[in-house]
């Protein structure tokens, strides 16, 4: 039995001084003010927590941890641990590994590795090609977290651009759909027309250009329409673009049909960073525009984007060389989202209840993960404590992705994650990793 003591709870829209008791798993108490006297004495633990933020474990929803077959750029066990010392305590990852996790053969298989290797909670999309629809229809939705459709460029056959494949995965698949939305040919246009001015090295700055704002929203008003025709449950990941916001409602999530995510390097980044860090920025979809990023963060406040994620996607430095046409699209984000958003919040743009909102609280809401998300009683003791007051500057000497560098390098950020507990352990420590610890199974309540 522990207590993290005297800690500024930010939980559920309040911030309050308060003391947290953690009996094995879970969360056996949460109290506000003093503790009473016999509980301090019947702890084995009190981790003195004064000046600390205690806010609930960051649910990512999307990442791409590699595992298994390109885990030369990470894998489940690094990402992981970068995960948790970033205060993300659970994960939800990505189909397009090798082999893709389009089968539910596939599917058991990345499960059985995160149960070996990961550190945070998990779970697993079973992604959709053109001609898996059995696969997709068989998905348990309390145990899986979606079906991921790629409706733009992706690997091998998984985009899906075949039009009655996509009526039928909206029509007949009864767990939450994530999308990727990016029309290809509006790409292959684009890339054309660049091709014809630069030849085949075309400069990172048109990759925003390539990926263009039309490719994104009309890509996104396929999918809204199909989900919208069908009645479907869809999840739009990663929006990029002003444009985009029209297509969604600022309505609470537990009520959407059609929900929302952007994502940190779409609220932090403007395309004139390219001329800085070149392809160290670029993602699909692209960093595009300061109106688009405006637009994005006024969004996120308004409701109509429900919940920050990463889209962390690891590449090797050497592939991240080159122009728009070589150059790997992704970088490492999990590590540093929620500093990321805490810097906005005391640049004024959010309050820290607004981020613990987007970023915890709402991820749960939205994939109806069971037992977290949320400080409260009986939930599961995924917690992080923040110290407000001790900057961080992001260095090759504290980077934990197995890739070895991130985006952020050189920035300073002015909070530090000092603890990250997951089902009740300490698996973060001050900059230390604890090794022990396992994380579990996402369940969803569906």
């Amino acid at each position: 039995m522990k207590l993290i003591h005297k800690a500024t709870l930010i939980n559920e829209g309040r911030s309050f001084i308060g003391s947290v008791l953690v009996e094995g798993e879970r969360i056996s108490k949460v109290f506000e003010g003093e503790v009473p006297e016999n509980v301090l004495q019947q702890c084995c633990e009190i981790i003195d927590a004064r000046g600390l933020y205690l806010i609930p474990g960051v649910i990512d929803d999307q990442v791409h941890f590699r595992d298994p077959g390109l885990t030369h750029k990470g894998d489940i066990y690094t990402e992981s641990r970068a995960a948790v010392a970033g205060g993300v305590t659970s994960f939800m990852e990505m189909p397009n590994t090798n082999p893709q996790t389009v089968t539910l053969d596939a599917l058991r298989g990345k499960f059985d590795l995160a149960a070996q290797k990961s550190i945070a909670n998990y779970s697993f999309y079973l992604g959709a090609t053109n001609d898996n629809i059995k696969e997709l229809i068989k998905v348990d939705k309390r145990n899986v977290c979606g079906v991921k459709v790629f409706m733009g460029a992706s690997t091998g056959n998984m985009l899906v651009d075949n039009a009655k494949t996509l009526q039928r995965i909206f029509a007949e698949v009864d767990s939450l759909i994530a999308t990727h939305c990016e029309k290809e040919e509006i790409i292959r246009d684009n890339i054309g027309v660049y091709k014809k001015q630069f030849g085949e090295d075309i400069p990172i700055q048109y990759h925003p250009l390539i990926r263009s704002e039309e490719a994104c929203y009309r890509s996104s008003v396929q999918a809204a329409g199909l989900a919208d025709k069908y009645g479907s449950r869809l999840h739009v990941l990663h929006l990029s673009t002003a444009r985009e916001m029209s297509l969604f409602s600022s309505s609470p999530v537990k009520d959407k049909k059609i929900t929302s995510e952007v994502c940190v390097h779409h609220l932090w980044f403007t395309d004139e960073d390219y001329a800085r860090l070149g392809a160290r920025i670029k993602w699909n979809p692209a960093v595009k525009t300061r109106a688009d990023r405006d637009a994005l963060r006024s969004a996120l406040k308004s409701g109509k984007l429900d919940i920050v994620a990463t889209d962390h996607a690891p590449h090797l430095l050497s592939e991240k060389e080159g122009g728009c046409l070589k150059a790997a699209s992704g970088g490492p984000l999990v590590q540093h989202s929620l500093q990321v958003m805490l810097e906005l919040s005391l640049q004024g743009l959010y309050s820290k209840e607004f981020v613990v909102e987007k970023m915890c609280h709402a991820p749960a809401d939205l994939f109806q993960v069971k037992g977290r998300g949320f400080i409260r009683e009986g939930y599961f003791a995924d917690l992080v404590l923040i110290n407000p007051d001790r900057p961080y500057a992001v260095g090759k000497d504290n980077i934990l992705y197995k890739c070895g560098w991130s985006p952020f390098e050189g920035e300073i950020f002015r909070h530090s994650i000092e603890k990250t507990f997951v089902n009740g352990n300490l698996v973060f420590d001050n900059g230390h990793i604890v090794e022990s610890a396992q994380g579990k199974a996402l369940i969803f309540d569906r």
